[in-house]
């Protein structure tokens, strides 16, 4: 007797097997099966509902189309190509877009774009790096030195840094730091380049940015990548040992953002000698030691109307190298960015003649010069940035903790009050988080990934959370935080702090186009495939990339909602412990961030990049998934720390906080047709209903900040890498030692406060009651020497700089110091390309 499939399934019951199928179908779809198995369980279904004969013909046709490539190829996928050529629904990419799309690699942050995170990789086979030895001496030796040398209120009120400063860092090749040893520089890693970058932040702002710009993207960098040997063997040791002052030209007043706007231009021409030369006109600002360079790097666009190149009239974007005594190249000119005194300028050129020789790289390389600059930016972008906002918010931890211990109101440190406590939370969570990102980016670096995006994040993000930590110290220091003069730590940060928002691309640009506009394109395992197979008119590459489009789309869906059902909790991720549950999450956030990215992308089309409020909520959950990586492999490496969970737990929390708020915004935004009721009503009710995460607690914030307002190993680790001064005298070693006296002399004073409500002590000032404890045995006499010695120091601590009237107008009319002083007769010292 022959009985239809179901009839084995009747005891069950028709609305169980209805589940039973669905549940196989999401199963199959949250584990990316192949298609073959998909069209197998498709037949079982029909086979054992009793599917009558004319849907099997219909199962059958499309069976066939799908599984042989060739038919699918010649009946859907070329017709599907050919009507999206037509209509122009993706997106059209223009030379410079491509350009910076395909610059640099795709790292971990593919996997977190996929929907369907590797842990072990990310986790795991991402190394967390140290510093070698010789690196770490440097640090230990030179840069701790040199920051020695170095008073911040003092480069601001002279406005440079010291001539021996100067001196200092050419004879220690901090020029250098990225040079390898073989041309006579450092040859450090990524890590040990931020380090020394983190730990000079943490001491002088534009000391820090002197070494930071000649060691990121410049000409060093581009002659180590491009460079012919020739330019190499000649620029490298002296650009190394500082006898040559580096910088690079590419920002005008017409083009910031948009570089293909350079106006700078170019041309080719054979000299009477029959040699060939380009005859350079530009305007540049906002360049880094353009006023005291004696070597330009400069961004142009290049012609050629003679084709003595053969690449045509118009060659495209150039770069090449200037020496700045070359006949009309004009210096001299400063730009004032918010007073903040490193070398910022403008520089122009009229009719600069140099050798065709002057490419970087050669003529071969004329016209490659925006593929050059984004290459390097891949890099660059990750660390100089990111350091410099690590080692100033490594100093507002240190400075606000222990201001926060240190100053009292109403009889109590200010820290105990939960005013205080919510920005002390916010300072040590992002100090964590920001640490761990450092790190893990360096480390991939380090491992010779050049990952575009991953920089686009850090750079947005840790100058983003670097602004708002010094507006959480500030607001702690109150009135000491405003008070400028040498025992101020805080102000002169806080007035940079737009600078580096604006610099390397500025944050509303990175965060609307670079992270997810360019990223989604880049790191998408089809997206860019896609568009490259539609621009070449290639079937079998289209039918490839669309067909596992269309399958990473199911899957990702499919995960998305089991993941959202059971809270991530179906994730399976080999992470244990305490990151375990935080890794679900992350499989969570990443399948439904995945999917609702190409939900907005086969909609949109094009017309997504123009989105910019959407793209950046995307790039908000995009930036704090990597950040939330970056945290949990810090927590992972470091040996799961219990003391250091408060941070850890503080970071995550707030990690997954920032990305359900970008999710809501998403679903109330995005208008999908047919499909918006529905993203405003169920699914944002359900997102809100069964959030990925909520702001962190305000127990854990108190946990946090007091964690923060305890000395000890704890202290020192949340803020290794950070210049400690010696000098009893600096400002900063005379906080922490009223930071180690407070706490002390709070041990004690519990001795006299338990006296008090024991009654063997009458209510009183603390400072009075001092004598009567000794009187009575309660305190010894050493004690009440340590609290009157902790009593000064408070009261040391708290004090702010003032000035007599000619002092104060004295500031402003410093005369020059350093490498300026030195006038013409340091440049004419400087040897010039021969």
């Amino acid at each position: 007797m022959n009985l239809p499939f179901y009839h084995f399934l009747e005891p069950i019951g028709a609305g169980w097997v209805v589940l039973l199928v669905l549940a196989g179908a999401l199963t199959l779809a949250f584990t990316g099966a192949p298609l073959g198995l998909w069209t197998l369980a498709v037949a079982v279904v029909l086979y054992g509902t009793a599917a009558p004969v004319w849907l099997w013909v219909v199962f059958g046709v499309l069976a066939i189309a799908f599984n042989l490539k060739p038919l699918r190829r010649a009946f859907l996928s070329k017709p599907l190509m050919n009507l999206l050529r037509t209509s122009g629904f993706l997106p059209k990419i223009s030379d410079t877009e491509r350009t910076a799309i395909e610059a640099g690699t795709v790292w971990v942050e593919g996997e977190l774009f996929a929907g369907k995170p590797n842990f072990h990789r990310l986790l795991r086979e991402t190394s967390y790096p140290s510093l070698s030895e010789e690196e770490r001496a440097f640090l230990e030796g030179p840069v701790e030195e040199l920051c020695r040398m170095v008073n911040d209120w003092d480069v601001w009120r002279r406005r440079d840094l010291p001539p021996e400063v100067w001196q200092f860092i050419r004879e220690h090749k901090f020029f250098g730091i990225i040079i390898p040893k073989a041309y006579g520089g450092l040859g450090f890693s990524a890590l040990a380049n931020s380090a020394v970058v983190q730990k000079l932040a943490s001491r002088c702002g534009p000391l820090a940015t002197t070494v930071m710009v000649p060691n990121s993207l410049g000409p060093a960098e581009l002659l180590i990548h491009y460079g012919t040997p020739a330019q190499r063997d000649y620029y490298l040791p002296r650009l190394a040992r500082g006898e040559e002052i580096p910088a690079f030209a590419l920002t005008e007043p017409g083009a910031g953002s948009d570089a293909g706007a350079i106006q700078a231009t170019g041309i080719v021409f054979r000299g009477e000698d029959g040699q060939l030369y380009l005859r350079l006109n530009w305007q540049k600002r906002y360049i880094t030691l353009a006023a005291i360079s004696t070597v330009l790097g400069l961004a142009f666009k290049l012609r050629d109307p003679q084709n003595l190149l053969g690449q045509g009239e118009d060659v495209g974007i150039t770069c090449a190298l200037i020496p700045t005594s070359t006949p009309g190249v004009k210096l001299g000119m400063r730009h004032d960015p918010l007073g903040v005194p490193f070398y910022n300028s403008p520089v122009e050129g009229h009719d600069v003649v140099v050798p065709i020789d002057a490419i970087i790289g050669g003529p071969q390389w004329a016209g490659k010069g925006w593929r050059m600059l984004m290459e390097s930016l891949a890099a660059g972008r990750g660390i100089s940035l990111p350091a410099s906002s690590a080692g100033g918010v490594k100093l507002v931890y240190r400075v606000a903790s222990a201001h926060a211990k240190v100053r009292r109101q109403f009889g109590l440190p200010i820290g105990m009050f939960e005013g205080i406590e919510e920005p002390l939370a916010r300072i040590g969570g992002f100090n964590y988080l920001i640490e761990a990102a450092r790190v893990y980016t360096c480390g991939g670096l380090d491992r010779g990934a050049k990952p575009a995006v991953v920089s686009a994040i850090m750079k947005y993000n840790t100058t983003e959370l670097g602004r708002q930590v010094i507006n959480d110290g500030m607001d702690i220091l109150a009135g000491n935080g405003i008070s400028r003069g040498p025992r101020n730590l805080l102000a002169h940060g806080y007035i940079a702090t737009p600078i580096g928002i604006t610099v390397e691309g500025a944050n509303i640009l990175t965060r609307t186009l670079m992270i997810f506009g360019q990223g989604a394109i880049r790191c998408h395992p089809y997206a860019y495939k896609e568009i490259n197979a539609l621009a070449q008119g290639d079937v079998q590459a289209f039918d490839e990339a669309f067909w596992g489009h269309v399958g990473l789309v199911v899957r990702n869906s499919a995960r998305a909602l089991l993941l959202s059902l059971t809270r991530g909790r179906l994730a399976r991720t080999g992470v244990s412990g305490p990151a375990a549950r935080y890794a679900q999450k992350l499989a969570w956030a990443s399948a439904s961030f995945a999917f609702l990215a190409d939900l907005a992308m086969a909609v949109l089309g094009g017309n997504l990049k123009r989105k910019e409020k959407l793209t950046g909520r995307f790039a908000d959950i995009f930036s704090w998934m990597y950040l939330a990586t970056a945290t949990l492999r810090r927590f992972e490496a470091e040996g799961r720390l219990e003391e250091d969970r408060p941070f850890f737990d503080w970071a995550m929390q707030y990690a997954f906080f920032r990305m359900q708020q970008a999710f809501e915004g998403l679903l109330d935004n995005l208008r999908i047709p047919g499909l918006t009721w529905f993203l405003r009503g169920p699914a944002a009710w359900w997102s809100r209903l069964n959030p990925l995460g909520r702001m962190p607690s305000d127990s854990l914030g108190h946990r946090v900040a007091q964690c923060m307002q305890l000395p000890g190993a704890q202290r020192e680790r949340m803020t290794a890498g950070m210049y400690l001064p010696s000098d009893p005298n600096d400002a900063l070693a005379r906080l922490e030692r009223a930071f180690q006296l407070a706490y002390e002399e709070d041990e004690l004073l519990k001795k006299v406060h338990a006296a008090v409500k024991q009654g063997v002590l009458q209510k009183d000032r603390p400072d009075r009651l001092v004598h009567q404890a000794v009187e009575k045995g309660i305190l010894t006499a050493q004690e009440a020497q340590r609290i009157q010695e902790a009593e000064a120091a408070r009261w040391d601590a708290i004090q702010v700089d003032a000035f007599t009237l000619e002092e104060y107008r004295r500031f402003y009319n410093a005369p020059p110091a350093g490498i300026a002083a030195a006038g013409d007769g340091s440049r004419s010292a400087v040897a010039t390309q021969p």
